[in-house]
């Protein structure tokens, strides 16, 4: 396993009778151990973003030199650590997210899970439909390519 976490791909899973939900082998490997993962609600889109430990551990180091007289970043991380989770998977390679994440995110019973590298995504099949309805073009992917320098 590498030390860096790719999740690429997409997967469609239903919840089982307890709201569990089914992480694929490969991106359980990817995550590897300490077998625990972040679940945070979306900040621009109603889906949930699933990092590894070692993942979010990056982007706390970032924060850590945040002012606590900085009230607006503050106020940010206070709100999403609060509305947050951290969760292990069970046996089976499954989870549990909280009830009020997955309403944040419109989750009743079908769950779309789509990799986005350094994490991966929870979407409901509906937001996710409506999402890729409204995703860009080529053109604009070319753009949005030369932006983040790939």
């Amino acid at each position: 396993m590498s030390m860096q976490s790719v999740f690429v791909g997409n997967y469609r899973h239903l919840l089982d009778p307890k709201k569990r939900l089914t992480i694929p082998s490969s991106w359980r490997e990817q995550v590897g151990l300490p077998e625990q993962v972040y679940v945070l609600p979306g900040v621009n889109e109603p889906c949930l973003l699933v990092f590894p430990s070692r993942e979010m551990a990056k982007r706390l180091a970032r924060v850590q030199s945040l002012s606590v007289a900085d009230v607006v970043g503050r106020n940010f991380l206070r709100t999403l650590a609060s509305r947050s989770d951290l969760m292990g998977w069970d046996g089976q390679g499954r989870i549990r997210v909280k009830d009020e994440l997955m309403d944040y995110a419109g989750i009743t019973s079908e769950v779309v899970l789509v990799g986005a590298f350094e994490m991966f995504e929870l979407w409901s099949p509906e937001k996710w439909k409506q999402q890729q309805a409204s995703s860009a073009t080529s053109t604009d992917l070319g753009e949005a390519a030369r932006y983040v320098g790939f």
